[in-house]
């Protein structure tokens, strides 16, 4: 396959992986960079160690074969700035101001930009073509939605007792934040895109495939969060019991590593 040509979005992912390293080492090695209460603080240490220890060396590896013109792993490379945009914007939007804004600010931008370099380099009218035609493209969409879903039922039943009884979400008391940066953005990006992409692969059109490999690779990313940050939080003073959903955490991440599988080898 001819190596790829868009080197702008290459050099951004390079700076987006430098800064990633700035942002999560710093949070975990840098003394008092967090001004959020101990329960926030746990869960930024918990994306740190999944940022620095697994997406950064996902990302050099992804750029790496991304130059070489593989297209599998421009898919992943896809799906990992998509984990970094959504990643910071919990700390951009959600974090107590601390000397790292300016690096969350950034790395949300450049994710972004790098995203949006990259897919139009791939020319997502011709990606489908790319792939097999025996690929199992209803058991894939079907679990995009069910994931989506899924989602939107845990969500919604802490969101509903506040619509009818205001009883504030319990996450929203242990954060001492005014709103839910998690309910936010899962809301406005990841259950809709998730549906879209599941219904467009379901057509085997090609934005499915495309968007399918990205919500796939963040799930996964993202799925890894959650678990480390579960046991960290069961093991702590702050919290000191296990989330009910950590088994179901564990299963997405191993389901998602299993349909990414099935998407990407076809």
């Amino acid at each position: 396959m001819a190596r790829i040509r868009n080197k702008s979005a290459l050099i951004l992912s390079g700076i987006i992986t430098i800064l990633s390293v700035i942002a999560s080492a710093g949070g975990l090695f840098v003394k008092n960079v967090y001004n959020d209460n101990a329960f926030v603080k746990s869960a930024w240490y918990s994306n740190d160690l999944v940022t620095l220890f697994i997406v950064v060396p996902m990302l050099i590896i992804a750029i790496f074969k991304t130059y070489k013109g593989d297209i599998k792993w421009q898919l992943i490379l896809m799906g990992l700035l998509a984990y970094i945009f959504y990643n910071f914007a919990f700390y951009l939007f959600g974090a107590t101001f601390n000397i790292f804004f300016l690096v969350y600010s950034s790395l949300l931008t450049l994710s972004a930009c790098s995203l949006v370099l990259l897919i139009s380099k791939l020319k997502p009218a011709a990606i489908s073509s790319y792939f097999s035609a025996k690929i199992p493209v209803k058991w894939i969409s079907g679990y995009l939605i069910f994931t989506a879903i899924l989602l939107m039922i845990i969500e919604m039943s802490m969101i509903l007792p506040y619509l009818t009884s205001s009883t504030i979400p319990e996450t929203i008391i242990l954060t001492g934040k005014s709103t839910s940066i998690v309910f936010a953005l899962d809301f406005s990006i990841i259950i809709p895109v998730s549906l879209i992409a599941a219904m467009l692969l379901w057509q085997k059109k090609a934005w499915g495939f495309l968007l399918s490999s990205i919500m796939l690779v963040k799930g996964i990313a993202y799925g890894l969060v959650l678990c480390i940050g579960t046991i960290s939080l069961a093991y702590s003073s702050v919290y000191g019991k296990w989330d009910p959903l950590f088994p179901l955490y564990i299963g997405l991440v191993i389901l998602g590593l299993f349909f990414c599988w099935l998407l990407l080898k076809n």
